[in-house]
């Protein structure tokens, strides 16, 4: 099942842009990222939530932003934090290896 995957942290330099750098090659799914941060390198926007099918932020502190700047546009989403915190390097192999494992089960779940 072809799925639009929104992942989000603060700048989108490092987090979400590895896991859309996963996830946008070898995928059947539609890939972006974002970041919560004035500065980030894509600035999170409605559209981009109205845009998703699943969410996934890299911490609480970011589904929060969400939830409270896009009450909205996030009310019926699937939001699915994944607990990831910033004390990584852009396409890490620690990183890359967390990304798939909190993610597996939410897209497997969708290909049942």
């Amino acid at each position: 099942m072809h799925m639009n995957l929104l992942f989000i942290c603060r700048h989108n330099v490092t987090r979400s842009l590895t896991a859309e750098t996963i996830y946008t090659s070898g995928t059947h799914h539609s890939v972006k990222s974002a970041g919560t941060s004035t500065y980030a390198r894509v600035k999170l926007t409605s559209e981009l939530i109205n845009w998703a099918d699943i969410i996934f932020p890299m911490e609480m502190k970011h589904e929060e932003f969400i939830r409270k700047k896009f009450p909205d546009e996030s009310a019926k989403k699937r939001i699915i934090c994944l607990d990831i915190p910033d004390n990584y390097y852009y396409m890490e192999p620690a990183l890359v290896d967390l990304i798939k494992v909190r993610t597996a089960q939410s897209l497997e779940e969708d290909q049942l």
